[in-house]
């Protein structure tokens, strides 16, 4: 990581930040505030647009599935695009201020269609037409504004802060997931039974409003905030070094070369004894040590990152099999009132709002050393999310025997609650793997890549939701395990059985690259 006092921040005039006045916990709570607001926005939807698809714009069950799915994996692949903007050409304020308006004019697009019955498209047509047009211009305009905010928000929360400062680092991060988790509470609770019970165009009103209010919010701190300015494009100086290394492949460099290389950088990475071909990348005099150790520390996250993606494949079928489980189980709590497959979020939200409140005021007392709490903890925390995972999976494949055997032969409906098990474990686990790796990319990452390395751990959430579309597609074509109209004639059990089996070796793999990181 970069040495703090090597990294520089500026005040709004382009001045030198002064400490106590710019940043701080002030100028970082706005982010989670505003993050807070976004979430609920983005999550009001991508849990619940399957319902206006097809009951709404008439669109069928598979086209729809897969414009949600299309629409969630694209909205957090889209993060790299905007972590590279916010790392490469502007500050990442004005890159938060970017993509929240065209994330805001994409929501703005959509409220119009969805007051005005003549704009919106019937799903029975294949055509394109105007309405159609509308529509995914506006979804994916979306798409583009959630994916640059969730990668520039993080890091400018970050930014207000000294680095040498760990614990409030550390601390920042988890109430930051704490305002993604509230967020998501909001949105499948008040948001979902909103677009039930009054209809989407009264929902489309109040998420707009919402994410122009968080707009607002944002861009009013602009004065205490502190800015770090671009350094241009990180991928440009990576693939130099790796041009320069190859160039220079044969040529020989002495031990004592390479460590006065190393002591001139101004990056002190812990990873200088790895990736030791990149060190003659330095031979061409256009190529700074510090470049080197740049390009050396971000391809050690990789394979962290790479190491995830399995998990938030077994984390997409919340979204998926889980709701149409849901469906087909007894979901009444009186004789009035169901409860929405889309709230079945909520009890597990609840718990992780609760844990993160209770160790941030009460487990710092107990907590490790400041030592501790850096790049070890964070891969512990990871891996604990990886392990947990693999036991939701077991528990999944648990219940569905039980629900199917009820429904099958018995021709009875077990209560939704059964799921709460899976979804509160996958939960947690969401919450040690996703708030740890936002946080080690962070402070592990160079300093002029801060964006584009916290954006990694949503875009392994993307790969995970593609990844789990592919081994729908070539497990049912291998097995016809999922064939059938519906849930109970899955074989959805032996699915979930193959997805512990596969995060179990995934979990073997990323202790391997966790221990010589």
């Amino acid at each position: 990581m970069q040495n703090e006092m090597e990294e520089k921040f500026e005040d709004w005039r382009g001045k030198e930040a002064i400490p106590g006045k710019h940043g701080g916990i002030k100028a970082a709570s706005i982010a989670c505030v505003v993050e807070l607001m976004e979430n609920m926005v983005f999550l009001a939807y991508s849990t619940n647009f399957i319902t206006y698809f097809t009951k709404s714009l008439h669109y069928s069950s598979a086209k729809a599935s897969n414009m949600v799915t299309n629409f969630t994996g694209t909205s957090f692949l889209l993060t790299i695009f905007g972590g590279f903007v916010a790392d490469s050409f502007v500050t990442r304020f004005t890159a938060f201020i970017l993509f929240c308006s065209i994330e805001l004019l994409g929501l703005i697009l959509l409220t119009i269609q969805a007051h005005n019955p003549k704009l919106q498209p019937n799903g029975a047509k294949s055509q394109w037409t105007l309405q159609s047009t509308l529509l995914f211009t506006g979804l994916y305009a979306v798409a583009t504004g959630v994916g640059g905010v969730k990668a520039s928000l993080p890091a400018h929360g970050g930014d207000q802060f000294d680095s040498r400062k760990q614990r409030v680092i550390s601390g920042f991060f988890n109430w930051y997931f704490f305002s993604i988790c509230l967020g998501g509470l909001l949105a499948v609770t008040i948001m979902v039974w909103i677009e039930e019970k009054i209809g989407w165009s009264s929902s489309f009103d109040i998420t707009t409003a919402v994410l122009a209010s968080a707009f607002v919010i944002f861009a009013v701190g602009f004065p205490i905030y502190r800015f770090k300015r671009p350094t241009g494009s990180p991928f440009s100086r990576i693939a130099n070094v790796f041009v320069s290394a190859a160039r220079n492949r044969n040529r020989f460099v002495t031990d004592a070369e390479m460590t006065q290389s190393h002591n001139n950088s101004t990056d002190k990475s812990i990873h200088h004894n790895k990736f030791k071909f990149l060190n003659k990348a330095t031979l061409n005099n256009k190529i700074s040590a510090t470049e080197v150790e740049e390009t050396r520390t971000f391809l050690s996250l990789l394979p962290i990152f790479a190491s995830t993606i399995v998990m938030n494949c077994c984390l997409a079928q919340l979204s998926t099999f889980s709701v149409q489980q849901g469906m087909l189980m007894d979901r009444k709590l009186s004789h009035s009132f169901e409860v929405p497959a889309a709230s079945l979020h909520a009890i597990a939200l609840l718990f992780m709002l609760s844990s993160i409140a209770f160790y941030e005021l009460f487990g710092r007392k107990i907590s490790l050393s400041n030592n501790e709490r850096s790049s070890s903890f964070n891969l512990k925390r990871i891996g604990a999310g990886l392990a947990l995972t693999s036991v939701a999976m077991v528990i999944a494949a648990i219940v569905e025997v039980k629900r199917k055997r009820e429904a099958v032969h018995n021709n009875i409906k077990i209560s939704v609650f059964w799921l709460e098990i899976q979804y509160v474990l996958l939960s947690f686990s969401d919450l040690l793997t996703l708030g740890g790796m936002l946080e080690f990319f962070y402070r592990e990452s160079p300093a002029s890549m801060r964006s584009i390395s916290t954006a990694l751990g949503w875009c392994s959430t993307a790969l995970g939701f593609f990844l789990s579309t592919v081994l729908v597609d070539v497990t049912n074509a291998a097995t016809g395990w999922l064939n059938g109209k519906n849930a109970n004639e899955f074989r959805l059990e032996l699915f979930y059985v193959v997805l512990c089996v596969l995060n179990t070796i995934n979990l073997v793999n990323y202790i391997f690259w966790a221990r010589r990181y």
